[in-house]
């Protein structure tokens, strides 16, 4: 099962050539990311999770595959799901698509870290519980 966030292309997201720009593949994933939160607890609970939990999300490794391209105007769909749960770390699956095209498919690893000493903590229980049903099989 994955989460899906849809998002229009914006025009701020296309290079000269008309499509969207690689790297904004990217903020994409970031935004799927952050309303995975937002839908599943609310409104503010990322930013508590970061200003009063005091737990962050580094990207530590981030790769994609491009296979077609997205035009301004075209919706895209970004399905997230997880691909690992270790103890101190979560790799994000992400496919962006354009209807039944597969536009493109990355994984992003991020460390789970106390803000308050930039180091490794463990995973906190709600946010395993956010994601448990994303776990790919």
């Amino acid at each position: 099962m994955a989460f899906v966030f849809s998002t229009p292309v914006r025009f701020a997201d296309v290079d000269h050539a008309g499509i969207v720009y690689y790297p904004r593949f990217f903020h994409y994933f970031h935004l799927a990311f952050e309303e995975l939160f937002r839908v599943r607890m609310g409104a503010r609970a990322y930013v508590e999770l970061l200003d009063v939990e005091r737990v962050g999300f580094p990207a530590v490794h981030a790769e994609a595959d491009y296979r077609a391209p997205l035009r301004f105007g075209d919706q895209a769909d970004i399905a997230l799901s997880v691909a690992k749960l270790g103890g101190s770390s979560i790799t994000f699956r992400y496919r962006v698509s354009r209807g039944e095209v597969e536009c493109a498919v990355g994984t992003e690893v991020c460390a789970v870290v106390d803000l308050n000493e930039f180091r490794p903590c463990p995973i906190p229980t709600s946010v395993r519980a956010l994601i448990a049903d994303l776990l790919e099989s």
